[in-house]
């Protein structure tokens, strides 16, 4: 780890104070004397020095714990380097770039979010792309060219189910204690105009990671904090996941204390089932 530059410079004027020749000539207490200047440079040198050199072990580790094979790990890496449209090189898991553009290459990778998981022997690759700004499944023709990747890539004998559905649907039945005077009955912000606790809701969706574990402590912690909210309850939490052999939503689930998504993300489709109470 990277010393400071006060670290580094105290170790060099303790190595010149403790030397017989430079301790008689070097004596100055000064910060503008000549040779304290000469030492902070170098400090800084060796400084900046030691930070390329932990970036670049930071970096080697990474590499290493990212592109290690046979791992789900290496699965995620190379399922968010997919490029629609492009050759493998023969017999690699390498692209041929030759010859495109960056934002040609930057284009083609439509894999935006990726999580794969092990279970049962079998892999779990979760993917999704954004539209508008909003995660969504990638088009049937892609996810086609996907697989065709994936079972060209993938180590011998590996199981794997990719997974491109639709979001989840979060259902949520809130019973919200307001102050009256900075909420109105329908949760509008009275002097700002905005909704508050939908926002709060928004905003704790948008902090949950691909294939993250929706905790419903922390959403109602997260509500807590919502302008004008003096008591968060939640009645109720459920989620609809995709039959993937129908691709219709199967029935409501209950969620109890926390949940993963089965698609790795989830939609609200609405607020309704909010109310708000003195």
């Amino acid at each position: 780890m990277a010393r400071t530059i006060n670290e580094i410079q105290n170790g060099m004027l303790m190595a010149i104070a403790s030397n017989e020749v430079l301790a008689l000539q070097l004596t100055s207490t000064s910060k503008a004397a000549i040779f304290r200047l000469f030492v902070f440079i170098v400090a800084s040198a060796i400084w900046l020095l030691e930070m390329l050199f932990d970036n670049h072990n930071k970096e080697v580790q990474d590499i290493i714990k990212r592109d290690k094979a046979h791992r789900p790990s290496w699965y995620k890496t190379k399922a968010l380097s997919f490029q629609y449209g492009f050759a493998l090189i023969s017999d690699t898991d390498e692209y041929n770039n030759t010859g495109h553009t960056e934002e040609e290459i930057l284009n083609s990778k439509v894999i935006k979010y990726a999580a794969v998981t092990s279970s049962g022997g079998q892999l779990s690759i979760k993917i999704a792309t954004e539209t508008a700004g909003i995660l969504s499944p990638i088009a049937p023709e892609v996810k086609s060219a996907f697989e065709a990747y994936i079972l060209e890539i993938a180590d011998c004998g590996v199981k794997y189910l990719v997974v491109n559905h639709l979001p989840d649907i979060l259902l949520l039945n809130l019973k919200i204690f307001i102050n009256p005077l900075v909420l109105d009955s329908t949760g509008m912000s009275i002097l700002n105009g905005n909704y508050p606790v939908q926002d709060a809701i928004n905003e704790y969706m948008k902090e949950l990671p691909f294939d993250g574990e929706l905790v419903l402590a922390h959403l109602i912690d997260k509500l807590q904090k919502a302008e004008g909210v003096v008591i968060p309850h939640l009645i109720n939490a459920e989620s609809q996941s995709i039959d993937i052999n129908t691709n219709v939503y199967n029935d409501a689930q209950p969620i109890n204390v926390k949940t993963i998504p089965e698609s790795g993300y989830f939609t609200i489709p609405n607020f309704d089932n909010i109310s708000y109470v003195v």
